[in-house]
């Protein structure tokens, strides 16, 4: 969970599952943080295609 009160320099970060760039909590994403996996739209747009399933 995250504290009420957040400070530049005490933000959260994750890592972008497209480009593999760290991005920092918005308050935007403040009822869904644990969801978010890009850091833009553009990002979310580009998002690695699933490989051919090996069977």
């Amino acid at each position: 969970m995250l504290p009420d009160k957040l400070r530049k320099g005490q933000l959260p970060t994750k890592i972008c599952a497209t480009c593999g760039r760290p991005f920092e909590y918005r308050k935007k994403w403040r009822n869904c943080w644990e969801e978010v996996k890009y850091c833009g739209e553009k990002c979310q747009r580009n998002k690695p295609k699933p490989g051919p399933a090996s069977v």
